[in-house]
């Protein structure tokens, strides 16, 4: 078990760099990939619901 007494600002420079590194990539390059993914599936899911059943609303006459 570490030393409770040590304060942890002692991270070593390479490890910051590469937790900056990680993320800036999921921050500006994976998550918003997911994001338009996301939003894209749930458009072509409205999409597929409404030629299968019709569009929202009251039903033709």
């Amino acid at each position: 078990m570490p030393d409770a007494d040590q304060p942890t600002a002692s991270v070593p420079r390479s490890q910051r760099r590469n937790e900056i590194i990680t993320f800036l990539v999921l921050a500006f390059g994976i998550w918003p990939i997911v994001a338009v993914g996301v939003v894209g599936a749930y458009g072509f899911l409205v999409w597929m619901f409404q030629i299968i059943f019709g569009p929202p609303g009251p039903p033709a006459h």
